[in-house]
């Protein structure tokens, strides 16, 4: 009878353990669940109140669950649905090492074109440094760069003879300002005093302050160039426009060049014109003189220019007055900007000197 009840007991002992091994076999495969993943965004959106500083060279993005921003993961960093990848420089989220779950990756270059500057070759995605000036990045065949030199800024306002200095054993050059010493006007002894109106005495009070004009918005054909002056009856800094053609588009100026020349930096029309904007003529014909072209590497830019006005008739009858730059010289040479140089837009220097009539 003993044996019997034994024999009981040890049967249910060997059923419950069965039992109990495949409750556990769910537990063991759920982790290899693919439907089972972690969830790393939650709504609604919760976002520190200031936006983190990245690491230089870092974009800031808004991350992948669309609510704050925060600084992507770069290359070999570990990327998510939320943490997102760096993709202004052609970076993805590579989540084929989590199969079949996908849901942690690495950050890994997109196959893209990448870039050559002076016979060295990038990758798409990859930042380099071609001198101590810049600092660039390849994003599929284009190079996009930025200047390491912001320290030192032109004087454009203030400072009237501006004039960049290489310091020795320093990469960048620094803005300096020359300031030409005047005489001061002083009325004779026994000269009678000139009454003074309010406009004078602002005016006696006002520094006039003119930054130089900026290089014309076309190399050819008609464009404007602007500067900023306070040189106004309200000593208010404002924004001046005046109209500028370097040469004319549809003449082939290479016709014009003597035998065997490569150059020519004065091109004049044949005969006098009128300039013409918007329909309105102007009431005067003029003769201007143009900037020429090279063959060669060199370029013709304007040397000597003035600011003139210009009176414009349209057909309603009503009268326009323009600036515009009168080009007195030109001069070709190879210190003109190179159009294979990348960083030539990223230099900061003045294009033309102004003279007073």
């Amino acid at each position: 009878m003993w044996r019997l009840l034994l024999w009981i007991l040890l049967t249910a002992s060997v059923h419950q353990a069965s039992s109990h091994n495949s409750t556990d076999s769910p537990l063991v495969t759920t982790d290899l669940d693919p439907y089972n993943r972690n969830r790393y965004c939650n709504w609604p959106c919760k976002c520190p109140k200031s936006a983190p500083v990245c690491p230089y060279g870092v974009s800031l993005l808004t991350d992948g669950c669309d609510c704050c921003k925060a600084c992507a993961k770069q290359v070999g960093e570990t990327c998510n649905e939320r943490d997102t990848c760096d993709y202004h420089k052609g970076l993805y989220c590579d989540y084929s090492a989590d199969k079949p779950r996908y849901e942690k990756g690495v950050c890994a270059y997109v196959m893209g074109t990448g870039c050559e500057y002076n016979g060295v070759i990038y990758r798409n995605g990859q930042s380099f440094q071609p001198n101590c000036k810049y600092r660039c990045l390849c994003v599929n065949g284009a190079i996009g760069c930025v200047s390491l030199c912001t320290e030192s800024l032109p004087p454009r306002v203030w400072c009237q003879s501006p004039k960049r200095v290489k310091i020795t054993g320093q990469c960048c050059e620094k803005w300096i300002c020359e300031e030409s010493r005047k005489p001061r006007k002083t009325n004779p002894r026994h000269a009678p005093e000139e009454s003074l109106t309010t406009n004078d005495i602002w005016h006696t009070n006002c520094i006039t302050q003119t930054t130089p004009w900026s290089p014309c918005s076309k190399t050819c054909g008609r464009g404007t160039s602007l500067r900023i002056s306070n040189d106004n009856a309200g000593c208010v800094m404002e924004k001046e426009t005046r109209l500028c053609n370097l040469r004319p588009c549809e003449v082939d100026i290479t016709k014009h060049f003597r035998p065997g020349k490569k150059c020519l930096n004065i091109y004049r029309e044949p005969e006098f014109q009128n300039f013409t904007i918007s329909g309105c003529i102007s009431k005067k014909a003029y003769w201007p003189k143009y900037c020429g072209i090279c063959t060669d590497e060199r370029c013709c830019i304007p040397y000597k220019s003035k600011t003139i006005e210009v009176e414009f008739e349209c057909p309603n009858g009503s009268v326009l007055t323009w600036k515009y730059m009168w080009i007195n010289a030109c001069f070709c040479n190879l210190s003109c900007r190179n159009p294979n140089d990348i960083f030539a837009d990223l230099e900061q220097y003045y294009e033309f000197n102004e003279i007073v009539n």
